[in-house]
């Protein structure tokens, strides 16, 4: 009975660290009264969608996904940089920017969303479409004089780590 009170009160419990989290940043300074009222918004949101979201998403090694966020944010900060370089210092007629059709391994709703975030996190590329059944993600690459290359490092830097994270 403990346990399943404790769900009740407590659907998500991570959500409800985010949230008191994202909470706290957006009121640019910590308080008693912001930490309280991160509390409350907390545990009331994550209580309201619960009927909505049964199902908690699943993670086989969630101790590899700091590892992850941070390697995304370093991938980030040097993306901000190429982008920077090109849009400063290269000719338009020089760019050569294109489609890519990135198929996927990952089957988990959980890892697609976060691959196609990461893809669109990173500055000079964007998840433009996801197929119909999930097998494959449309990415447009800001710069990208070989696809298949852009291809084979999303799948190996990013899908893989989701993979092993998520399946």
């Amino acid at each position: 009975m403990p346990r399943q009170l404790a769900r009740r009160i407590l659907p998500h419990p991570l959500l409800t660290l985010l949230l008191v989290a994202a909470w706290c940043l957006l009121q640019n300074h910590l308080s008693l009264g912001t930490v309280v009222f991160g509390l409350i918004l907390g545990l009331l949101i994550p209580g309201f969608i619960a009927p909505y979201w049964p199902d908690r998403p699943q993670m086989k090694k969630p101790h590899l996904l700091p590892g992850y966020v941070l390697m995304v944010i370093w991938d980030i900060i040097v993306a901000n940089c190429n982008v920077a370089y090109i849009v400063l210092f290269r000719s338009n007629a020089s760019i050569q920017s294109n489609w890519v059709l990135v198929p996927l391994d990952v089957k988990t709703p959980e890892a697609i969303s976060m691959l196609a975030g990461t893809i669109t996190l990173t500055p000079g590329t964007v998840s433009a479409d996801l197929s119909d059944e999930g097998h494959a993600l449309l990415v447009h690459a800001l710069d990208a004089p070989d696809p298949d290359a852009v291809r084979d490092h999303i799948k190996s830097r990013y899908e893989r780590r989701l993979k092993e994270i998520f399946e």
